[in-house]
């Protein structure tokens, strides 16, 4: 298809229903794989990619850059760009491939499996508290929202007296207001002079922390190591991971558990399918809004049977990847017993989270350790009385009101 052929279509994707699909964003996919869209924030239009396939393609295609955005005003969903220029998630290789190496030493299998334990102590500790509180407590406060932030920073080695500041400073940075540019900028300014502060100790007496390893990891031959502003970003970038996958989805998969009864019977009565039951519900689960970092097309390229030309911004949605029924049969029915086949969540490709394993680890700890401290937990509020998130990119309820 050329082109010329294409609508703009203005997409806000505001959509904030609960766990429903966006309607528009399931319209977009409905009508094809390639659609031309206008998003609040930013310079131009973007093509928007929804097909599996053609995620896959754009996210592994070095014709696609990321690197290419930096400068300029690229379309968006915030009014302040979340990344900073130099964040691994705004560079290609081979540039990304030397700053992933470093970060990939942080999060290896082993590295992940031994965090494992501090982890399950977080979380013990987190419901031990909501227990003193009971018989009533509101799940997104007692854990989703400690347990990913207080995680990220005890493997970072973040001092407490500094974990609430740079918890506000990531919530002031996924904001979408457009009068929240400014105080988006300047929080994601602090965030990373702390860190920077941070890393020349780090490097004269390393410790066991993410920081250390980053900053202490063998360099290949030929490669320079890592500067200080370049760990500083890094570590950004893990808050900011830290603060948003998981913390949504401890609560998303909560609410869906307490929602669906027959699905948590189900989970309770067979534990050891819970990881495979995790990777669907993790695929069935919108866990934020529209899109995030586009790239461009440093020439002309065929997606899915449509031109993009040179210069074009390009987005890819994950999650109309994760509902594409060309790869997942039904994919608008949460089914636990689907066969595992790899969705899109965490990414694809050059920029696929490398943090994903602990994420996995947190979630897996946080549900099946709140299923089995409280077999009675259930909502104490209707489904249709709970609030949720309408003033960031995420998609999460602001409060879960559960009762045991």
């Amino acid at each position: 298809m050329s082109s010329h052929d294409q609508t703009v279509l203005t997409c806000p994707f505001d959509f904030a229903d609960a766990l429903e699909f966006d309607p528009s964003l399931a319209a977009l996919a409905q009508r094809g794989p390639v659609s031309r869209i206008r998003l609040p924030y930013g310079e131009a239009e973007a093509w928007l990619v929804t097909s599996f396939a053609g995620v896959r393609q754009v996210t592994c295609d070095p014709r696609f850059s990321r690197a290419a955005i930096v400068g300029r005003n690229y379309p968006r969903m915030t009014p302040e760009p979340i990344v900073s220029p130099e964040s691994i998630n705004v560079t290609d290789p081979p540039h990304v491939t030397r700053l992933r190496h470093v970060t990939a030493q942080a999060f290896t299998r082993e590295r992940v499996a031994g965090m494992r334990p501090a982890v399950d102590r977080v979380v013990a500790g987190l419901l031990a508290a909501m227990a003193e509180v009971g018989p009533s407590a509101d799940l997104v406060t007692h854990l989703s929202v400690p347990l990913p932030h207080l995680t990220i920073c005890e493997l970072l080695a973040v001092p407490e007296a500094d974990r609430d500041q740079l918890r506000a400073c990531t919530m002031r940075l996924l904001a979408t207001a457009p009068d929240a540019k400014q105080d988006a900028a300047d929080a994601k300014a602090s965030l990373r002079t702390y860190f920077a502060e941070l890393i020349p100790a780090r490097r004269r007496t390393p410790g066991e922390d993410l920081l250390s390893t980053m900053a202490t990891a063998p360099v290949p031959p030929g490669e320079e190591p890592l500067s200080d502003d370049e760990l500083a970003v890094l570590a950004v970038t893990l808050i900011l991971s830290g603060n948003d996958t998981a913390t949504c989805q401890i609560s998303n998969i909560a609410y869906l558990l307490l929602t669906r009864p027959e699905l948590r019977t189900a989970l309770a009565c067979e534990p050891a399918r819970f990881p495979d039951a995790m990777e669907e519900l993790l695929r069935f689960i919108p866990f934020r809004k529209g899109v995030g970092i586009p790239r461009i097309a440093l020439q002309d390229a065929e997606v899915e049977g449509t031109v993009i030309p040179a210069g074009d911004y390009v987005h890819v949605s994950y999650l109309a990847a994760n509902r594409d029924p060309a790869v997942f049969p039904d994919p608008h029915t949460l089914d636990l017993e689907r066969p595992v086949h790899p969705h899109m969540t965490f990414g694809w490709g050059g920029h696929h989270c490398l943090a994903a394993p602990l994420a996995r680890a947190e979630l897996e700890s946080a549900v099946t350790g709140l299923l089995t401290r409280f077999p009675n937990l259930r909502l104490d509020a209707a489904p249709d009385e709970i609030r949720w998130d309408t003033g960031t990119i995420r998609r999460f309820p602001v409060r879960l009101p559960a009762t045991w």
